[in-house]
């Protein structure tokens, strides 16, 4: 099974906006790690935009 290249390309694109970690550095991460990141970064939004 391989990855939807749009679902990739949105995950580096979001790490990379927040993080501002180089592309070659996020697709280095396993499918696991970038989503645990996708995630993290989510939290982080959600966090701030309610305030906290």
């Amino acid at each position: 099974m391989t990855y939807a290249l749009p679902r990739l390309r949105e995950e580096i694109a979001y790490i990379a906006y927040h993080f501002h970690w180089r592309r070659d550095e996020i697709l280095d991460l396993t499918h696991g790690e970038r989503q645990d990141w996708v995630a993290e970064i989510a939290r982080i939004n959600t966090r701030m935009n309610e305030g906290g």
